[in-house]
């Protein structure tokens, strides 16, 4: 915005015998000051602008000294800024030189927004000094002001509970298994009354009596020791799934256990490698390296032949496990409904309840005392880390944050996505712009990547605020397009959203593509849902010049 500048050519003037308006005027002409922004915008509850002016040479006398006083002029009042001294080249003080050589001249405003300044003036008061005169210069508005739409703009952080992996049905294996001596597919007799296929034949038997237990089949998987070579094995390994098919028949011969599916694995290096590394082995590292240079069977079996001091204890202590026969029974565990968790809820029986029933029964009420109580019993009865995240969500909801982050702080993972998210929540609620920045990105998930659009928002980056609120459907999403000159998008965005502000701000974006019939219809709606909204639109820059 350019403004004819009589500041300067008063500091010239003055030091004339004749010092008339006319005479002002004639020597302002090819003199001009420029505000940017040129209408004052709101940033943070605060107004910042640049004022440059250029001039040529002999404009500024030598002797001259000048003050320039910034006022922002507004309904109720007027508020005199901090003023900027200038001299020339002759006077003896601290203040900046102004060249009589000519030059330029640039300054800085910074004031706190206040009520009332929605429509405001910014105006120079002057005044100079040289050779004993002292001369006021008539008063230049230089910008209008102020653009405040981000006082619309909502400037809390999203933040999520953890979810629970409550599953309605829970898939559960029993299993049992029967060894082999060398080389013998024979089923002995003292495996088939062991105690390791006791306990499955007790599961299938359990299972069958509950009614929330359904028994779906068993898989009979048989395997050969890594000895002996692979042909070898694998012929063993036929054999041996055969007789364990043979001898299922009578461990579930008393019981409903589902279909059979019957596999034969043949060497078993699997099983072996799982059985070195959790074995006490001097040199079991050295195997393991074996096993994991070699793919052949033959090539692995022969170098760990060569290990002459361990192989016996292989032969004795871990070969004679992986002779064996695996039933694995799968069972389907019907769980507690969201109606049976809330009657033992209502029976104070919550000690039936684990720790997924308990994060899934708290997610199914509103009351936040009940939500701490039952995140409370998951954190401290089963360690639940997502308990305790949880419970300082509710302190979160119920404005305690200082009270949230005492948990957040106690949680193992520091580095968890979501709380990096609450974290970033937390500073933008202290206005700690930089620092909720930081964690937002740090966290970079979906709802973190929205906060951090409410950063660049409030730190007036429009064009990154429009693309982390892109798709938000939100109203912080309709002021950065609003910022970003895409005024219909701001309109089509806030579509839905029937409070007078979303009306307010599709009265702007039409004011600012000059739809002076949009600025009626939306103001119009703004002020049936609260009429306060055609006042505040009459003191608002944004409508100058619009009938409404």
């Amino acid at each position: 915005m350019k403004r004819i500048l009589y500041i300067a050519a008063a500091i010239v003037l003055a030091s004339c015998s004749k010092s008339t308006a006319e005479q002002l005027a004639e020597a302002a002409k090819t003199l001009t000051v420029q505000c940017t922004p040129e209408v004052l915008t709101v940033l943070n509850d605060t107004v910042r602008a640049k004022i440059s002016v250029n001039y040529p040479a002999g404009y500024f006398s030598k002797n001259a000294q000048v003050v320039v006083t910034p006022y922002v002029v507004y309904e109720g009042g007027q508020m005199p800024l901090p003023p900027f001294r200038f001299q020339g080249e002759n006077v003896k003080d601290n203040n900046k030189v102004v060249p009589s050589t000519g030059g330029s001249v640039r300054e800085e405003i910074v004031f706190p927004f206040m009520s009332g300044m929605e429509k405001s003036r910014l105006e120079l008061r002057s005044t100079v000094f040289a050779d004993g005169q002292v001369l006021q210069v008539p008063v230049i508005k230089v910008a209008d002001g102020c653009i405040n739409l981000v006082k619309w703009a909502k400037k809390v952080g999203e933040y999520n509970y953890k979810s629970d992996n409550y599953q309605s049905v829970v898939l559960t294996k029993a299993e049992g298994q029967i060894l082999y001596d060398v080389n013998s597919a024979n089923v002995k007799s003292s495996e088939l009354s062991g105690n390791s296929i006791k306990t499955l034949q007790r599961a299938i038997a359990e299972g069958q009596e509950s009614d929330r237990i359904t028994v779906k089949g068993t898989k009979i998987i048989s395997y050969a020791s890594p000895e002996g070579g692979e042909e070898l094995n694998d012929k063993l390994s036929e054999e041996r799934s055969n007789s364990a098919q043979k001898a299922w028949g009578k461990i579930a011969k008393d019981v409903e256990a589902g279909s059979t599916e019957v596999h034969s694995v043949g060497q078993d290096w699997e099983g072996f490698k799982d059985a070195v590394e959790n074995s006490d082995l001097a040199d079991k590292d050295l195997i393991l390296r074996v096993l994991s240079m070699y793919s052949d069977p033959a090539v692995r079996e022969s170098e760990i032949k060569n290990l002459s001091q361990v192989y016996t204890e292989i032969k004795d202590n871990v070969f004679p496990e992986l002779r064996r026969s695996r039933f694995i029974t799968e069972m389907e565990y019907q769980n507690y409904t969201d109606a049976d968790l809330q009657r033992l809820l209502n029976r104070k029986r919550l000690y039936l309840v684990d720790e997924e029933g308990l994060l899934r029964l708290a997610s199914l009420t509103d009351s936040l005392e009940l939500k701490q109580t039952l995140y409370r019993a998951a954190a401290d009865r089963m360690g639940s880390e997502r308990g305790r995240y949880n419970l300082g969500i509710t302190l979160m909801e119920k404005g305690a944050p200082v009270a949230a982050e005492v948990y957040f702080d106690r949680l193992k993972d520091q580095s968890d996505k979501d709380l990096l998210n609450v974290r970033g929540v937390i500073a933008l609620g202290n206005d700690e712009l930089d620092k909720a920045a930081d964690y937002f990105q740090k966290s970079g998930t979906k709802i973190a990547n929205q906060n951090l659009g409410i950063v660049y928002l409030l730190k007036g980056d429009y064009i990154q605020a429009g693309k982390y609120l892109e798709g938000t459907n939100s109203r912080n999403e309709a002021i950065a397009a609003i910022y970003n000159g895409k005024y219909d998008y701001a309109i089509n965005v806030l579509e839905g959203h029937n409070c007078p502000v979303s009306y307010y701000l599709r009265a702007v974006a039409s004011a600012r593509k000059g739809d002076a019939a949009g600025v009626k219809k939306y103001l119009d709606a703004a002020a049936q849902k609260a009429p306060k909204f055609k006042e505040k639109a009459s003191k608002d820059i944004e409508f100058e010049g619009f009938e409404f």
